[in-house]
């Protein structure tokens, strides 16, 4: 699964990246992706909350998006699974995973990732669907492919406890081979898709 990651792109240019084939799209702030979401709202998209997850936007996200990718804490799990409308299919969620243990980063370690796993599994309105995560953006491409592996690995671990999931979601524009290589189903690219984005704008 390709996730194009569209924040600071115009409602304009996803739809011209959905007539292209693209149906599954990225964004990082809610208040910039709802205008985007109404504006396109005729159209067959699936939309991913892939920023860092803040308590008092759980209920945008459980009611606007389909995937979260940046789930870390049982508080947050518990009010997306409350907040997901009930006609709504059950949320598809990712645990985050902090393997370069970066403190200005969201994400659990691996020795908490189970716990989480397993108060997720509980929950009615979420669906856990597998891991998530960034590498510091210094890392080697040695470095970068070693932490998409231990991903691997630890969804491999998790399976043989009895929490199978079927999601890795690792790679972006820079690194997406190597995260291929090294198992992920999921990758989220931004740069490669819409170009680089122009530095003055972000929420």
């Amino acid at each position: 699964m390709i996730v194009a990651v569209s924040k600071q792109q115009s409602a304009q240019t996803i739809m011209a990246a959905f007539h292209a084939g693209q149906k599954h799209f990225g964004e990082s702030y809610v208040q910039e992706a709802i205008p985007k979401m109404d504006a396109l709202e005729k159209l067959n998209l699936t939309w991913h909350f892939i920023g860092r997850m803040q308590a008092n936007k759980t209920r945008a996200v459980a009611e606007r998006f389909q995937w979260v990718h940046t789930v870390d804490r049982d508080r947050i799990a518990a009010r997306l699974s409350e907040q997901r409308p009930y006609f709504a299919p059950p949320l598809n969620v990712l645990i985050q995973v902090n393997l370069g243990a970066e403190p200005q980063k969201g994400g659990v370690s691996e020795a908490e990732a189970a716990a989480l796993a397993q108060t997720i599994q509980a929950l009615p309105r979420l669906t856990l669907r597998g891991l998530m995560t960034i590498p510091p953006q210094l890392s080697t491409a040695a470095e970068t492919q070693s932490l998409f592996r231990r991903l691997a690995a630890l969804r491999v671990h998790l399976a043989a406890g009895g929490i199978a999931m079927d999601t890795l979601s690792m790679g972006m524009s820079v690194d997406f081979e190597s995260a291929i290589a090294a198992g992920s189903t999921c990758v989220r690219i931004g740069t490669a898709i819409f170009g680089p984005r122009a530095a003055t704008a972000a929420p």
